[in-house]
This record gives structure tokens, C-alpha cells and sequence, in this order.
């Protein structure tokens, strides 16, 4: 069959399906005049510092305009979103700790951060380890390997956790363009997010500011309004998809297994909407709760509809737009790397001793 081509990206609102806030308008407006968005990192990378300060902090009676922004972003381009949610989570991080006492206002200063600065989030675990320790004058250093540091090669700086005993991590800030900082290009082989290499970086005796105390990171509400963010970005991917299904129960060859298809593709990508909607209006209600439980909810509900929706697109309209139509099959494979930030049923075991425990 001839291979749709995806409409044309607009701004998507989670409270309100006819008029998306301004953020999302705004993510939305800088994208049309940037050349290769996604595909050139550097052009997506100078688009995504432009636009994180225009979009609202989580908690802060916006979250709902927040996540908007990212699904926006998402359905623009996947790979651009990949750029852009660390990037926003990273300043979250860092004025949440401010906010908290747990960073001086003039405490990155060292890092020569600035308005332009582009930041990745590297807090996951591989197996080597980073190490943290502090020297006699007071100041951070630290050495080792951090795994999984998503263009660390092409940013400036990063939010990066680090060992500081056995058993305790601590976050760090650090640049990511001094001494004694080696980035690796691989290995990477994905086909999906081919563009966003995440591989090793090498520290040696780099020097750090601690972002909070032991744990700190982990602890605070905005670790999981972050995660629910990520969820965000993996609904908004699927929108072009929905316009694709769409289109193909509409055409004049469109049977009823069509648009059986597409009903169950919209009734998912519906109950991601409403949990979205649910949990931003939860968290701006009472920001201090915990939201861990909710988090893993979102989530979880989320990545399972996304899947759905993508395995429903090939149902639904076959081999064509996954063997000639890049966009569509750039789109699909990115959606399958991005959605494995979701451990699956791991993830669903950990929701169910939640559960079980609450």
C-alpha cells in the first residue's frame, strides 16, 4: 500500500483538546524555523536551550502546559523531544534545589554555566562505577565511568550521580568541556534514535558541585513529576501515527477492521490523555505529596498504550510507510528505543509492591 505521509506537526493542550497552552505554541513555533530539528543536533540542541526557558516548571500550578510542551515536541520530531526533556529536567532539578536550600544561588558559577548552557540528566546505573570525593579544601571531584550519557559529546554540561560511600549516591554538576572529561561516541548501534548516542564518560578527578545532600536526588517530589514528563513525551510521539490511522479509516478502501483499529488506537491514546491530565492537576494541588505511586502509574499505563499504538500502525497500514516513508519509520523505531526508559514488567512488579504495601 502507498505509504501515508504524517500531517503536519501542531500544538497539543492535555486539559484542553482545542487549544493547546502557550508553551506548547511556543515549542511549536520555534521548531518551524529550524532546520533539521532532530536530525542535526547541534541546530536541535541551540532550538531546545531556546525554548527551556520559556516553558513553565513543574509543581508550580503549570505542569499540565509543561507536559503539553514535551508532547508537543514529540510529535514535531521524537528525537528533538529526546533532546529536549533532559535538557527541562535538568533546570528543574536545579532551581527545585534551589527553592530547597540545597544549591547557593552563585554556586555553579564555576562551571561557567550560563542562559546558553545545554544539559543532560546522567543518573543511570551500568556496570562500572563513578565515585565522588572530596579533597581537603572542600571541593568535589570525580572519577570513574558514568554509563548510558546521552550526547555527552555535544553538550555543555550535565546533572550527574555519583557514589559517595557503598551505598549512597549524590548528585553533582559538572562540565561537561573541562579537563580530565572524556566522552565516548559508542558503542551505539541503534537504529532508533540513531542521532542521540548514549555511551560511556570517562572522569578523572573531575571537579563538581554537589546539587543537594546524599540521596537528595532520589527523595525529592520532582524525581517522579519527571518520570511522568518522559511519559508525556512517549504520548505526544504517537500523535502523527493517529493522524496516519486516521487517514486510512477515512479513505475510500477503508473497511471496518479499519476502523476498529483505529477506535482502539484513540480509546489509548484517550487514557493516557486523562491520566496526564489527572496526575498534573494532583501534583499542582499539593506539590509536597508524594507522587511515586502516581508516577509509576502514568507511566505504566502510558507505555503500555503507546506500545499498543504502534503495533496497532502496523496492523493497520502494513509494511509500506515502515519501508518508504522515513519520517514514519524514523518515528516508529525512535518510539521503540525511547519506550524502553520503561522496564516493562519489572516496572509493573515494583507498581504492584507499591501497591501491595500502600
Amino acid at each position: 500500500m502507498t505509504a501515508p505521509t504524517l500531517a503536519g506537526g501542531h500544538a497539543i493542550g492535555i486539559d484542553d483538546e482545542h487549544a493547546a497552552p502557550r508553551a506548547a505554541q511556543e515549542v511549536e513555533r520555534e521548531a518551524a524555523s529550524e532546520i533539521g530539528l532532530g536530525t542535526h543536533i547541534g541546530a536541535t540542541i541551540d532550538w531546545a536551550v531556546r525554548v527551556g526557558g520559556r516553558i513553565p516548571a513543574p509543581g508550580d500550578g503549570r505542569t499540565a502546559e509543561r507536559w503539553s510542551a514535551l508532547a508537543t515536541a514529540a510529535q514535531l520530531d521524537v528525537g528533538a523531544a529526546r533532546v529536549l526533556e533532559p535538557h527541562l529536567d535538568a533546570l528543574a532539578i536545579l532551581d527545585e534545589a534551589r527553592a530547597a536550600g540545597a544549591l547557593a544561588t552563585d554556586a555553579l558559577d564555576d562551571l561557567a554555566v550560563t542562559a546558553e548552557s545545554s544539559w543532560g540528566v546522567y543518573a543511570a546505573e551500568g556496570p562500572e562505577r563513578l565515585e565522588a570525593t572530596i579533597d581537603d579544601d572542600g571541593c568535589w571531584h570525580l572519577t570513574g565511568t558514568k554509563s548510558w550519557c546521552s550526547l555527552a559529546t555535544d553538550l555543555s554540561h550535565a546533572l550527574v550521580t555519583a557514589w559517595v560511600s557503598p551505598d549512597t549516591r549524590r548528585l553533582f554538576a559538572v562540565s561537561l568541556r573541562q579537563p580530565g572529561v572524556h566522552t565516548h561516541r559508542g558503542p551505539w548501534v541503534s537504529r532508533g534514535l540513531s542521532r542521540i548516542v548514549s555511551a560511556p564518560v570517562d572522569f578523572r578527578g573531575t571537579h563538581a558541585i554537589p546539587v543537594g545532600d546524599d540521596g537528595w536526588y532520589l527523595r525529592r517530589p520532582g524525581f517522579s513529576w519527571g518520570g511522568i514528563g518522559v511519559a508525556a513525551v512517549w504520548w505526544g510521539g504517537v500523535a502523527p501515527l493517529l493522524d496516519a490511522l486516521t487517514a486510512a479509516a477515512s479513505g475510500p478502501r477503508a473497511d471496518q477492521l479499519a476502523e476498529s483499529l483505529l477506535g482502539e488506537a484513540d480509546a489509548a491514546s484517550w487514557s493516557v490523555r486523562a491520566a496526564l491530565a489527572d496526575a498534573a492537576h494532583r501534583i499542582d494541588a499539593d506539590p509536597q505529596r508524594s507522587a511515586k505511586l502516581l508516577a509509576e502509574r502514568v507511566r505504566a499505563i502510558t507505555a503500555a498504550a503507546v506500545e499498543r499504538i504502534v503495533t496497532i500502525s502496523g496492523h493497520a497500514l502494513g509494511p509500506g510507510p515502515l519501508t518508504s516513508d522515513e519520517e514514519f519509520a524514523r518515528r516508529v523505531s525512535d518510539l521503540r528505543i525511547y519506550l524502553r526508559q520503561h522496564h516493562a514488567e519489572r516496572d509493573l512488579a515494583r507498581l504492584g509492591r507499591a501497591v501491595a504495601a500502600s
